[in-house]
């Protein structure tokens, strides 16, 4: 196959760009132009075409894209351009900067011009800043040309970079981005319009109803000093917390602060009916999303712009401003964003969930065997808990007590203490006295004496690293792990490394503590976290490969977390379902032992998806 590689320059001023539109919006607005595009195939001279629509058009359809590999840096861009615009599509797609967060870490800069830099290729030039405002009528003839050789020199740093740094870069992980960047290029979701017109009406009329019953002004709530006063005039300390962008103290007024989630449990009515309304008003996520949803409605189809290695472990995350990875998931109104996600007409929906796969990979990684042997008989292990905290016969397991289970499961495994595993049940509802959890707790431990010494296994493993020495454990020796210097590394089944970038040590009155560095400064890391971080790790490894499996026969359209949706055709619905819960249960070979299961839904809206009884 030949390798295309491509790069546009397009349209932009001070009020169109990408600094303040999405990616979809930018490139579907009608302000949008194509000033020109650079080509490359394989290692020949880079061309520069500027021209009508119609004239790039039929130069871009000169190449035989169905043999050929596209390589831009940032195809969700490029690529959504070739496919949207001039309907030209790749038979593989392929990206320098989902390559370099890979190799590097998100936390290191992944521009082109960053990249050359680092990789001594050349120099990223300026002459991009000298377009603003300009299309490309108002360019001279000379104007035109010196852009041209910008284009044309990023075509070569792409090109150059990908020489080096896609040399041995895994093969699957390249069909892993792929698939990820075609969920984005090549669209098949639709929007329910008039379901989400009305859930944005909905939407603001219940922030607007909080606002009323609060008793204060929009002004008031909004504002971080004058909501403060009004706490302090409740009597209530307003919780602080340190900026991460000053480094200063600031208000904890966030709807991820816990201190100020807690104010929620006030025993003075009026501290939680204010702290639930400013939480109401403030956090318009909802109200944002539903826009954009029915902005991109509007536009055409829903491009799914999930972003390649966006975490430390190598798992995806939201992008485009829509976080398709963090939709709400209870409540009828909660859901409607989900709901409001459908197939084309003739095509339908599976949704697959890998079932339980951290605490799955936990066990089988510390050599659990009961758990391992619990989930390969597919017993209720939530259930089996549970008899073992309350002291009862698995039959008279409670619903309540099997929630109890189930938490325990899912929040012990990577040292979780009595004080945060009580607050975790809280927010589901579910008080239990601090000493209770602590019983708890202890008694998750004692009867999965394996995992923890698991955690100690990685503190040990830290140390190693910190020493710059190397070894491995687990299954099979499956967890390698050394340092290159101060960066310690664990090397995945990927064949990627996870990073731990300037690892460090300080001695705390708890005795050694481990750190390493992040784009936000330092980060603290510990044995459990390190667990944390590897079975999260090899889980994404799991389904990125299972994702490559059923997406050769079906189209995969959407992965969040630990689940995949395909869109397939309504007539072989269950026959696709049977097929992708297969590839879902698939364990790989370098896994042998691991028991893997999963449950699947069907339905035309993904919000329907609920995995079958």
């Amino acid at each position: 196959m030949d390798l295309i590689t491509v790069d546009f320059e397009t349209y932009y001023d001070k009020d169109f760009s990408l600094r303040k539109m999405t990616t979809e919006s930018y490139i579907r607005d009608p302000r949008f132009e194509v000033i020109g595009v650079g080509v490359k195939v394989n290692n020949g001279n880079t061309e520069w075409a500027s021209g009508t629509h119609e004239e790039l058009k039929h130069y871009l359809h000169t190449f035989d894209w169905e043999s050929s590999v596209l390589l831009a840096h940032n195809t969700l861009f490029d690529g959504a351009i070739l496919s949207w615009l001039f309907d030209v599509h790749a038979r593989i797609y392929t990206d320098t900067l989902c390559i370099a967060r890979a190799l590097h870490g998100v936390e290191v800069g992944g521009s082109l011009a960053a990249l050359a830099t680092r990789y001594g290729v050349g120099e990223k030039g300026t002459e991009v800043l000298d377009a603003l405002g300009k299309r490309r009528e108002d360019f001279t003839e000379s104007e035109l040309d010196k852009y041209g050789d910008y284009c044309v020199n990023d075509v070569e740093l792409t090109y150059k970079l990908f020489s080096i740094m896609g040399r041995e870069f895994p093969k699957q992980e390249l069909r892993i981005i792929d698939r990820t960047l075609r969920m984005f290029t090549e669209p098949m979701l639709d929007l329910d319009l008039p379901m989400l017109e009305k859930h944005l009406v909905i939407t603001r009329q219940v922030k607007e109803d909080l606002i009323v019953a609060s008793g204060v002004t929009k002004k008031e709530l909004m504002s971080n000093p004058k909501f403060a006063k009004l706490l302090e005039g409740l009597g209530v300390v307003p919780p602080m917390k340190k900026s991460l962008t000053t480094g200063k103290q600031t208000f904890a007024f966030a709807k991820s602060d816990e201190d100020f989630k807690k104010l929620l449990d006030h025993p003075d009515p009026q501290v939680q009916t204010l702290v639930s309304t400013r939480l109401g008003t403030k956090s318009t996520l909802e109200e944002a999303r539903t826009e954009r949803f029915i902005g991109i409605a509007n536009r055409g189809l829903m491009p799914v712009p999930i972003r390649y290695y966006a975490a430390h472990t190598g798992r995806w995350g939201g992008d485009d401003k829509i976080n398709i990875q963090n939709l709400p998931s209870r409540g009828q109104h909660g859901k409607k964003l989900k709901k409001s996600i459908i197939a084309p007409e003739g095509y339908t929906l599976v949704d697959c969930d890998s079932s339980q796969i951290e605490a799955r990979v936990l066990a089988w990684l510390s050599g659990e065997s009961e758990l391992v042997s619990a989930f390969t008989n597919k017993e209720d292990v939530y259930i089996k808990m549970a008899a073992i905290i309350y002291g009862i016969p698995e039959e008279q397991v409670t619903k309540a007590q099997r929630f109890v289970g189930k938490t325990t499961i899912l929040g012990c495994g990577y040292g979780m203490g009595a004080e945060r595993f009580v607050e975790q049940l809280k927010t589901f509802g579910v008080t239990m006295p601090l000493l209770e959890g602590r019983r708890v707790v202890k008694i998750y431990r004692e009867a999965n004496n394996n995992i923890s010494r698991f955690w100690r296994d990685c503190q040990n493993m830290l140390t190693e690293m910190s020493r710059f020495c190397s070894g491995g454990f687990g299954p099979n020796g499956i967890i390698t792990y050394g340092a290159d210097g101060k960066n310690g590394w664990i090397l995945l089944p990927s064949g990627l490394r996870m990073r731990y970038d300037d690892l460090s040590w300080v001695q705390s009155p708890k005795g050694i503590e481990f750190n390493y560095k992040t784009r936000n400064g330092r980060t603290r890391i510990y044995g459990g976290k390190v667990a944390e971080n590897i079975c999260q790790a090899i889980a994404r490894c799991i389904i990125a490969d299972q994702l490559v499996d059923m997406t050769k026969k079906y189209r995969a359209v959407l992965t969040v977390h630990d689940s995949i949706v395909c869109c397939v055709p309504i007539d072989e619905a269950k026959e696709a379902q049977a097929y992708i819960e297969a590839c879902m249960r698939k364990t790989p070979e370098w896994a042998e032992g691991l028991p893997l299961d999963c449950e699947s839904g069907i339905a035309k809206a993904y919000g329907d998806c609920e995995p079958d009884e």
